[in-house]
């Protein structure tokens, strides 16, 4: 059977019927006359007169069963409600559920307040997406009904056309809507103008001072509208919704019989309730805002004590016991006390909540009670969060420290606080946390000077840098330090106080560098089988570890990344995997090459090429080849081609001193890293003619592109100590342990070392090593190659230097100074600190003899050139 139609009143007093949900404008449907709206249920409008046009219309959206349709005429406003049951995809108007934390709460249908002055394509879209999300919707069509029929419903929701400012001024209407107590949670949205596209965009600015929440551009589409009405919803909405929920917990803590305190992470009192008001005779006038340090101590309060509950909840636990406080009036009351951390986003500590009582002593007496203080139950005691960690041994949280003074032997309650205590303070979350909670219980019984020694031990583990090696001083090593400096930090800490220096915008610091494809194109050949046989001859040597990439460079004229990328990923089978077509793949590799700046001497499209040769090289080792499936493999491949993009030939220290407009973006934090990744998959979508992503499903490509970012961010140097630790701790000692202690059959132990190999977490591992390795596998390349490589770093190092002396930036290497620098000093230092290790690690699990030779014999070779005192690349002629 049929559907009870949609009503709607137009500007001229019109009922027009909505009979599809493809229509997105009552002038779209069928119209019915003046005669049959006059008989439908009785209901009359006029027609004639421009006075009699409704000032609010409202349509309330479907809830009932029952077809009805009412007017009610006050005040010369017409009122015009339809509830109607329909069989279109609209969501029916119901009470929802919201949870705040612990509570349950009852949303009734959001009310929605359209503001416009006429109707048009703009507001019946709007209409009809409140009617499809299920929402109560009125139209205005003057300020003062708007205030009116606000005031009334207190909508979650005011839409204000702000097109037309002939009608009405939106600013000012929306002023009048903000200066009512109800506007406090509601969200007031601007309609505004398109801009023409050669038109600068508005400011915003004028609209948020007039007190709206957001703006929308126009656009008659339902769904639109329904996407937007939908997302406030979703988002400010229920925010606010929730919001005025916590005023029912504030009536709670108003009338709560129990003292609340709650203090910031910087120990400010925040609030307090008027049962700590009675209970320690202070206002809370006295108290917001004021340290707890500031206020006055019991003398009875002992400092072991306070140290140890201020341990406790710094490390995020709860904590409770007994302990004195002292009143305004001087008097100290001995009360219970649980204080617990309230930990916000990424887990850090926002604020402490206190709560407190009397305690009662064995004769069950309050300590100087009245009886109206009997109703509370707590103060300054929580002055002991803002205690400072000592240097000495944290006392234990024992029965003693908890027990009440005024008792020789510890009551039962009392102990029970403190199981309660000892409990929470086990609290295990990560495997550092348990380690520390295990040296923590192993101070309790350990003599003063193992205390101390574990109190040394605590703070180590407690710093951030877990994974870098400490350095002796600069004086020592210089070049390590500068290597150091400049490659595992963001540059910011050589800073004094607190300048910042921004750079003059050189053509270093490029925010999005989208290269002109036009005047760096290279002729390519249609399929592999017209490469140059010039070309084709070195490619066949592709597979061996002493590949020239430099020759490769030369015969392409400084494009070997393409060539030797279409022979890798067509060996790998790339192609078929990503279902593209060889000419995708080639104009990609085109695209990517290109995005590489050739007048960088290192970071290059032929360093990129080394890299991409490097990982494919890895890749057919056969324990890496069992690890790995062939997305990981893929995305290996293309994150090692990407890895550099746009490199502007300076370091991420440099770029955060300079103030670039990457470093900028990227909060200085893995500036570049974070830049090669975003750049390269904007490049890539970008052109479908490039686009080697467009005909795999969603999902794969979300798979594949998290791997690529990872591996393209794990190349950033801050974590290189903590990719290469965890990588032996997880994968090369349990594999060597299998290996050493097994007395089982060999096929058990390469099906127990797969295990290892193969688990998520691991491979994941196993991928940054990889990549890690092959972008600084320039020691362990053949001699001739090693030599190229060092020089090329360390004139991009030396030009770096020049620029940050011209533009009066710090220099973040002070060693690579052209006039002065040894370049044999600087490679042993590279070698020593971050290849040795790592390269051991993966020639345990990849089983690389070659490149550990040539690793040593270049060594040698740079320790040679230092013994003789020699500062350049080769020894000097002989005389």
């Amino acid at each position: 059977m049929g559907c009870a139609p949609s009503i709607h009143v137009s500007q001229s007093g019109v009922i027009y019927c909505r009979d599809s949900d493809e229509s997105n404008s009552p002038h779209q449907t069928t119209t019915i006359s003046q005669g049959t709206a006059a008989t439908l249920h009785g209901l009359f409008i006029k027609t004639d007169a421009a006075e009699t046009i409704p000032s609010v219309i409202t349509y309330q959206s479907r809830h009932s069963r029952n077809n009805s349709y009412r007017k009610e005429n006050s005040g010369g406003h017409i009122r015009i409600e339809a509830e109607t049951q329909t069989s279109h995809a609209s969501v029916k108007v119901s009470a929802t559920e919201e949870c705040v934390g612990p509570m349950r709460l009852t949303q009734e249908p959001i009310q929605v307040l359209l503001v416009f002055a006429k109707e048009d394509s703009q507001s019946d879209a709007l209409w009809w997406a409140c009617d499809r999300a299920g929402f109560r919707c009125n139209i205005a069509r003057t300020p003062e009904s708007a205030v009116e029929c606000f005031l009334d419903k207190h909508h979650e929701i005011v839409v204000i056309d702000g097109r037309h400012s002939r009608y009405f001024e939106p600013e000012a209407v929306c002023r009048m809507i903000r200066a009512t107590k109800p506007s406090e949670n509601t969200v007031i949205l601007a309609v505004v103008p398109q801009q023409p596209p050669d038109q600068e965009e508005p400011s915003v600015l004028p609209l948020l001072c007039a007190g709206f929440s957001r703006r929308f551009v126009e656009n008659s589409s339902v769904s639109a509208c329904y996407n937007e009405l939908v997302q406030i919803e979703h988002g400010e909405v229920r925010c606010q919704f929730k919001l005025r929920a916590c005023n029912s917990v504030f009536t709670a803590l108003e009338h709560c019989q129990e003292a609340v305190e709650i203090t910031s992470e910087d120990h400010i009192i925040q609030y307090v309730n008027p049962a700590f008001e009675r209970m320690m005779g202070y206002h809370k006038g006295e108290l917001i805002g004021k340290e707890l340090t500031e206020l006055p101590k019991s003398d009875k309060n002992r400092a072991d004590l306070l140290d140890t509950i201020n341990t406790c909840i710094k490390k995020g636990k709860e904590w409770q016991g007994i302990y004195y406080a002292r009143k305004k009036s001087g008097d100290s009351i001995q009360q219970h006390v649980k204080i617990m951390p309230v930990i916000g986003q990424g887990g850090k500590i926002r604020h402490f909540v206190a709560i407190k009582r009397p305690q009662i002593d064995n004769n069950n007496q309050v300590h100087k009670l009245n009886k109206e203080e009997r109703c509370s139950g707590e103060h300054s005691q929580s002055e002991c969060h803002a205690l400072r960690h000592r240097d000495r041994r944290k006392d234990s949280i024992d029965a003693r420290s908890l027990s009440s003074r005024g008792s020789d032997a510890p009551s039962l309650q009392n102990r029970r606080y403190s199981s309660v205590a000892r409990i929470h303070s086990m609290t295990i979350e990560a495997p550092i946390t348990k380690v520390i909670n295990i040296i923590n219980a192993a101070q309790e019984s350990s003599p003063v000077t193992v205390a101390e020694a574990l109190d040394r031990v605590l703070e180590i583990l407690r710093t951030t840098e877990l994974y870098s090696p400490q350095l002796a001083s600069k004086e020592d090593d210089p070049h390590t330090n500068d290597l150091v400096g400049g490659l595992m930090s963001d540059g910011l800490r050589r800073l004094s106080g607190n300048e910042y220096v921004f750079c003059k915008m050189c053509g270093v610091c490029p925010s999005v560098c989208l290269l002109d494809m036009s005047q760096s194109q290279l002729a390519i050949p249609v399929t592999l089988n017209d490469v140059p046989p010039s070309i084709a001859e070195m490619l066949n040597d592709e597979e061996c570890w002493e590949f020239n990439i430099l020759e490769l460079e030369a015969a392409t004229h400084k494009r070997p990344l393409t060539y030797l990328g279409l022979k890798i990923f067509t060996s790998f089978g790339v192609c078929e995997f990503l279902n593209c077509s060889e000419a995708t793949l080639r104009s990609w590799l085109q695209l990517m090459e290109t995005s590489y700046h050739s007048s960088n001497s290192y970071h290059n499209s032929t360093h990129a090429a080394d890299v991409l040769h490097a990982t494919a090289y890895f890749l057919r080792k056969e324990r890496v080849k069992g690890s790995l499936d062939q997305l990981d493999e893929v995305a290996a491949l293309i994150a090692a081609t990407v890895h550099d993009v746009d490199h502007p030939g300076r370091t991420n220290s440099f770029l955060c001193n300079a103030g670039s407009e990457l470093a900028i973006l990227y909060n200085d934090t893995a500036v570049l890293e974070s830049h090669h990744a975003a750049l390269a998959f904007q490049l890539t979508v970008r052109d479908g003619k490039s686009n080697i992503f467009k005909n795999i499903d969603r999902n794969q490509f979300r798979t594949l592109r998290q791997a690529i970012i990872d591996m393209v961010l794990a190349t950033e140097m801050t974590r290189h100590f903590e990719h290469v630790s965890k990588f032996v701790n997880s994968i090369n000692k349990p594999m060597a342990a299998i290996e050493e202690t097994s007395t089982s059959s060999v096929n058990s132990d390469c099906e127990s070392q797969a295990n290892i190999r193969n688990s998520p977490e691991n491979r994941l591992l196993i991928k940054r090593m990889l990549i890690k390795c092959a972008d600084v596998a320039n020691p362990c390349r053949p001699l001739e190659l090693c030599i190229e490589w060092a020089g090329r770093i360390s004139e991009e190092y030396f030009a770096q230097t020049d620029e940050e002396k011209r533009q009066g930036l710090p220099v973040v290497m002070p060693v690579f100074d052209r006039n002065t620098c040894s370049i044999p000093k600087s490679q042993i230092s590279f070698i020593d600190y971050f290849i040795t290790d790592m390269f051991d690690a993966w020639d345990a699990f990849a089983t690389l003899p070659g490149l550990m030779e040539h690793l040593s014999e270049n060594y040698k070779y740079w320790k040679t050139l230092d013994e003789m005192k020699c500062k350049s690349l080769r020894p000097p002629p002989p005389s």
